[in-house]
């Protein structure tokens, strides 16, 4: 029986998530023994044709040729994983979509217009089916070969909808906002960092992008109580996932 496919595709993103996955190191060199890589151009030159067992996809939809790619990638994967915060809220370059894309590229680009961009960034699961998503910016390793390991297996990835105050509880970490005033977003924020920067004594910025249901119109008031002006609270909700995170706020 031939090996599982395995094939990694690039919309508009920075490369951090597919990083992640080269960053495996020998995690990875056991993985290529189980699967056989067939698309993954940050690695190899190497292009075998689908169908493709499984698909990891890094970025968002910004142009009208990611568009169409996007539908084919879906007709080429059994199944297909969304992997960080582009593409599975639209990522930073989602701001965009809150602003005059036009009046940025006049401004950026000398020739603006020879740029072939959408008005808005968004993400794969707008546009077609999304079997399992990996939040962050960029996605736990754990996590990414916790997904794999589960798809070869055939088993339904085990992935956290808490909030990242639970994996601080879990490290016996002391609380930042309650103990040291200090601003955090970890009660709103998806678990699945591992507590990162409350575990070297930095408030959560919200990497991982909202949980289920956050529960902002608490945790503002508090925000605003430690220091923080309105502009400062508007920004620190404006990064990462600034579609998904303004989208859970209504």
């Amino acid at each position: 029986m031939p090996a599982p496919t395995l094939a990694v595709w690039k919309f508009a993103s920075c490369d951090g998530c597919q990083l992640t996955l080269l960053d495996c190191e020998d995690e990875l060199l056991a993985l290529a023994g189980q699967v056989r890589i067939a698309h993954f151009p940050e690695a190899s030159s190497t292009v075998l044709p689908g169908p493709y067992d499984v698909s990891l996809v890094e970025g968002s939809i910004t142009t009208e040729a990611d568009l169409r790619r996007v539908h084919e990638v879906r007709a080429q994967s059994k199944v297909l994983v969304t992997i960080g915060a582009c593409a599975t809220s639209g990522g930073i370059q989602a701001l965009r979509n809150f602003a005059d894309v036009t009046e940025f590229t006049s401004v950026v680009y000398a020739n603006p217009q020879y740029i072939d961009a959408l008005g808005t960034s968004t993400p794969i699961a707008a546009h077609v089916p999304v079997d399992h998503e990996l939040h962050g910016c960029p996605i736990d390793r754990g996590q990414l070969l916790g997904t794999i390991t589960a798809l070869l297996a055939g088993r339904k990835p085990d992935l956290p909808d808490t909030s990242v105050c639970t994996e601080c509880k879990r490290r016996g970490l002391t609380c930042l906002l309650v103990a040291e005033d200090t601003p955090c977003l970890g009660p709103v924020t998806r678990a699945g960092c591992g507590a990162l920067c409350p575990g070297v004594h930095r408030g959560c910025f919200g990497c991982f992008g909202p949980m289920a249901q956050p529960n902002t119109p608490v945790l503002i008031p508090l925000l605003r109580s430690r220091g923080m002006s309105d502009d400062a609270v508007d920004r620190v909700f404006s990064t990462f996932t600034v579609a998904e995170t303004r989208r859970e706020e209504r």
